[in-house]
Order: structure tokens, then C-alpha cells, then sequence
């Protein structure tokens, strides 16, 4: 069944090294999304970037860097997205860049019954 709603897009761009009480941040606010029952989140690490400091995170096994970009994506509801940041703000003082924005939200979940079987053979 498909079914499709409105919410809202938090992504957070933080370094990789960055910390929160002794825990990578990432990790941190992964624990605080879940322990606010959000729907979910997905934690991106990138192979190369730059930050506000202008220099080059990479990958590249020449330059290997502790510290590449990672981003950290949300899908929920605006409220509860707002509720996230609040904390956020009160979490880290600085190093943290957020984007926000609407999106459409498709959600395929199986009906009642359905699933049964082998796939491809009928259900009957």
C-alpha cells in the first residue's frame, strides 16, 4: 500500500572527529533522535569536503584525514523536527550547520495479508 504525507528534512553537516561527552557526535544525536521516537535517521560519510575553516577533508589516501564530513539526515514530522533542534541548539554550541526543508513523503507498507507465499506465485 502506498501511502503519502507531507514532513519536513533536517540534514546536519558536522565533522567526523567532533565530540559529545566523550562519544563521536553523530552517534550522539543519533541516540537523542531515537529517544525522542522519531521515524528514523541516516548518518552519510562523505569523502571529501570543507567546512568554515576552508580546509580540505579527504579520503584520498595521500591526505588521509581524521576528520571527514559527515551528514546526518532526518525525515519527520515539523514538530518534532523542531523539538530536535531545540535540542540540538542546547547540545552543541558550535561546528553544527543545518538545512531544513519540506519534502513529500512515499511510504510503501505491506497490507494485511499481504506477503504471503513465495514471490512471484499467486496468493489464493
Amino acid at each position: 500500500m502506498k501511502v503519502e504525507t507531507q514532513g519536513v528534512l533536517l540534514r546536519m553537516f558536522i565533522g567526523e572527529s567532533d565530540q559529545y561527552r566523550g562519544m563521536p557526535l553523530y552517534h550522539a544525536i543519533v541516540l537523542k533522535i531515537r529517544e525522542l521516537g522519531m521515524s528514523g535517521a541516516t548518518v552519510l560519510r562523505g569523502v571529501e569536503g570543507f567546512g568554515a575553516h576552508s580546509r580540505i577533508h579527504t579520503a584520498n589516501i595521500l591526505r588521509l584525514s581524521q576528520d571527514l564530513p559527515i551528514v546526518i539526515e532526518v525525515i519527520d514530522t515539523e514538530e518534532r523536527i523542531r523539538r530536535l533542534v531545540e535540542y540540538l541548539d542546547r547540545m552543541v554550541p558550535e561546528g553544527l550547520l543545518m538545512t531544513v526543508e519540506g519534502v513529500r513523503i512515499i511510504r510503501y507498507a505491506r497490507t494485511p495479508g499481504e506477503g504471503k507465499g513465495t514471490p512471484g506465485q499467486e496468493k489464493g
